[in-house]
């Protein structure tokens, strides 16, 4: 029998995604053949963004805010692979890993939960409404200039209890996970791409592995969803080329029906809002996430992206453009 020590944070949801791939590698099912093959472990590992919650994400730094800790062990071969949400993981990774299996995409939607039932248009002037997300602040702000938007971090539970004790009109937050815990319920309002575009990879569980450890790449290649893994490989060559992450509110949609990449890049005030599409081609979804980016750039997101690393960081004015925060 072999054993495999899956990393993962200690999350509700974290968890729930890892026994999803847990459940791909030791079926629970008797007669399944790969039931009794393989032993699976499961690592918990606290991450910076677990241990710091009382400031946005934004404020704390810009990569490997989840992952960096559990890719460390997985260097180290204190695990053997580690299970993550895509959104979460930079598009750099460290030499030596390699994302081998990306999961069939959950809906991508970003979801509203708001006190008695109303939907985004129907709150009140200058409503307060709950997000961690830069992304999804600016997107709501060039909607409806009138919120009032706070932070708010926390796992879901946590979330919804801080809902009812601040007193907030509602909070926004990706419908995947909300789906995944069974909560569903508590949604008021799920937004469509056409209003608010996702995070790149959101929906997706990532399961990354050494580049050297051809076995269990192997047995999880078998997990992976075409799909996803060419919407992913765009979504990522679009943001890597916007050099984006949390400090910079980027958006993007991957419609394989329609063949259509959709990305958008905004001002922190959500005032301006770049937003357009180039046809997705599934032979090369790199080049189709990179011809995007330079669509967006020379629509003026390059003076956006500078404002705001400018602002968020005085050396990237003086052109350096370090794309790690720990250098």
């Amino acid at each position: 029998m072999k054993k495999v020590k899956i990393g993962t944070r200690g999350s509700q949801l974290a968890l729930y995604q890892t026994n999803v791939v847990a459940d791909f590698l030791c079926p629970r099912d008797p007669e399944d053949e790969r039931h009794s093959q393989i032993e699976v472990e499961v690592v918990i590992i606290k991450t910076t963004g677990d241990k710091i919650l009382d400031s946005p994400l934004s404020k704390i730094g810009d990569k490997g805010l989840f992952t960096k800790e559990i890719e460390k062990a997985l260097l180290e071969s204190e695990i053997d692979c580690a299970v993550h949400s895509l959104k979460d993981l930079p598009t750099a990774l460290p030499v030596g890993l390699e994302i081998v299996a990306f999961s069939e995409r959950e809906d991508v939607r970003d979801a509203l939960i708001a006190q008695d039932g109303m939907k985004l248009l129907e709150l009140p002037k200058g409503a307060t409404l709950a997000t961690g997300s830069l992304r999804r602040r600016s997107q709501l702000l060039h909607m409806r200039s009138d919120l009032n938007l706070v932070d708010m971090r926390g796992n879901l539970n946590t979330r919804l209890r801080k809902l009812e004790e601040e007193g907030y009109a509602g909070m926004m937050l990706a419908y995947a996970g909300i789906k995944r815990l069974g909560m569903a319920d508590k949604v008021t309002e799920i937004l469509e791409p056409d209003t608010m575009l996702p995070a790149v990879g959101q929906g997706i569980i990532a399961v990354e592995a050494r580049e050297d450890d051809g076995e269990l790449k192997e047995l999880l290649r078998g997990y992976n969803d075409t799909n996803s893994e060419t919407a992913a490989l765009a979504e990522r060559a679009f943001l890597c080329r916007l050099e984006g992450g949390c400090q910079v509110p980027i958006g993007v949609y991957t419609s394989i029906q329609k063949k259509k990449l959709t990305g958008m890049v905004a001002s922190l005030d959500g005032e301006t809002l770049i937003k357009d599409s180039v046809s997705f081609d599934t032979e090369d979804p790199e080049k189709t996430g990179t011809d995007l980016a330079e669509k967006l750039l020379s629509l003026g997101a390059d003076k956006i992206l500078d404002e705001i690393r400018a602002a968020s960081n005085p050396q990237v004015a003086a052109g350096d453009r370090r794309t790690d925060i720990d250098e």
